[in-house]
């Protein structure tokens, strides 16, 4: 079986945690998206964080 991580998708202007995202293990990169921030009520990038 594959290797899932679970994590969050952390708001970089207001630093809330909006989002759960689960991916492969194996991937060397750290995901980074649009997404609608419901504490800035608007659409931020959004990290990966744990």
């Amino acid at each position: 079986m594959a290797e899932r991580i679970t994590f969050y998708l952390a708001c970089t202007v207001c630093k809330n945690r909006n989002y759960h995202y689960a991916r492969n293990k194996k991937k060397e990169y750290k995901v980074e998206t649009n997404k609608f921030c419901s504490n800035c009520k608007k659409h931020t990038p959004h990290k990966e964080g744990k």
